[in-house]
């Protein structure tokens, strides 16, 4: 089950779809140490915690285009800096990157604390601390959030044998879910951005120490954050997909749906859970593998957000094939290779042949050209012109560029351009006053 962008009908509607974008950073204190001041941003329903209770999460409204969605994101980070900037209790930066700056070890990352009927959500993060470690819980990245316009669902109603609309909904997402999960290694070797880290995140005895990475993306690599098994979900049927998950709910292999540590997930609007899955169907899908991104501002490229939206299309459009258990294992293995940092060396297993990182991705690439060169879609191809210049010319990938400017005194430099960036803001800000 796909779009049929041959129909006319269905093609006008192609890029019409509703995204929203989470954000998680660090706050840290002006030296580049891990902030210990409470939450500063209880009024505003926008600007959460993740895990650590300096552990900001941004999240925007949902937007009909990747310019309105990123100009939201930006307002918010940047009522943020500015909040920080001007505590009673002493200035606070954002930090700009993935990977943690100095750690004191775990004493030293504090849990998100809560009270009353939010109670449980402490208790949860306690739980993933004892499990997984506080450590890396300190990652911090960007989920990206897609759904389909209903006039492409309804077009694609007419075209399909399907019953039932709201079972050809959860149909079409699943697929999709599918598709991104193998094409996921992609968006991670094209938006990597975390290869330094400093030394106290594997022993706080090296805080005076740069590591050089040998990943492009820590946080996507084997070293990452990610569940002490592979899951396998099922696909066929919403139904089952949620059974697959609630499994190893049951097996006490996860404590809940929120712990699936997968770099895809399918979501309903409004709380996040099976049950409510199971009632509403699915209302958007989740993309959990970016990393922040240091050469912009606000942690993204907009670029890697239209990029996103066109795989999205892409891979819509293709024919579903099945997606066995040995494959899903297969994929999430090939997105903890494209993090590492040499492209060229890294082989991975695509569609049953074996090929360097780079290889494969230019062969996406290539096909993506050719899809949307059909439809005679000049912009869809300057996107992905975009995207194919990383990777023939090395000095523009995120990574190696990050790598020469952050590769030594990490935390020096990182703290340099948190200050110029939070500077910037609020000089922008006191010229408008």
């Amino acid at each position: 089950m796909s779009f049929n962008f041959d129909n006319p009908s269905i093609k006008k509607n192609m890029y019409k779809g509703t995204f929203g974008i989470e954000k998680e950073s660090l706050r840290i204190d002006t030296k580049g140490y891990l902030s210990h001041t409470k939450h500063p941003f209880h009024d505003n329903p926008h600007i959460d915690r993740d895990f650590c209770e300096n552990q900001v999460e941004i999240v925007t409204d949902v937007y009909e285009s990747t310019q309105s969605v990123y100009e939201h994101l930006e307002e918010l980070h940047n009522t943020v800096i500015k909040n920080l900037s001007n505590l009673k209790s002493g200035r606070e930066l954002l930090w700009p990157f993935s990977n943690p700056p100095y750690v004191k070890g775990e004493s030293d990352i504090p849990i998100a604390s809560f009270k009353g009927s939010l109670k449980g959500k402490e208790l949860y993060r306690k739980y993933l601390a004892k499990k997984y470690g506080k450590k890396k819980m300190l990652f911090s990245g960007i989920h990206f959030n897609f759904s389909f316009d209903d006039k492409l669902f309804e077009e694609g109603f007419k075209e399909s044998r399907s019953t039932s609309f709201k079972e050809y909904k959860n149909q079409i997402y699943l697929e999709l879910a599918e598709k991104m999960t193998k094409y996921s290694w992609l968006i991670v070797y094209l938006t990597a951005a975390s290869p330094i880290m400093n030394g106290s995140f594997l022993d706080e005895s090296l805080m005076e120490k740069d590591v050089v990475t040998p990943y492009s993306s820590a946080r996507c690599s084997e070293i990452g954050y990610w569940n002490n098994f592979i899951p396998t979900l099922k696909y066929n049927t919403l139904t089952n997909y949620i059974s697959s998950i609630q499994s190893y709910v049951d097996s006490g292999q996860l404590k809940s749906f929120s712990e699936l540590y997968y770099p895809i997930r399918l979501k309903s609007r409004g709380e996040s859970s099976l049950e409510n899955l199971a009632q509403s169907g699915v209302t958007h899908i989740e993309l959990r593998m970016l990393d922040l991104n240091p050469l912009s501002p606000v942690g993204i490229m907009k670029e890697d957000m239209d990029f996103i939206h066109m795989l999205v299309i892409y891979l819509i459009s293709q024919r579903d094939e099945e997606f066995t258990e040995s494959e899903q294992i297969k994929a999430i293995t090939n997105v903890k290779l494209a993090a590492k940092y040499d492209d060229e060396n890294t082989v991975i297993n695509f569609k049953g042949e074996d090929l360097s990182v780079k290889s494969a991705a230019l062969n996406v690439l290539c096909d993506m050209e050719k899809f949307f060169g059909k439809y005679n879609q000049s912009n869809a191809l300057e996107i992905i012109k975009y995207q194919k210049d990383k990777i023939l010319n090395k000095n523009k990938r995120y990574a190696e560029i990050i790598r020469n400017k952050f590769g030594q005194n990490y935390v020096e430099k990182g703290l340099e351009l948190s200050f110029t960036y939070a500077d910037n803001i609020c000089k922008e800000v006191a010229l408008n006053v």
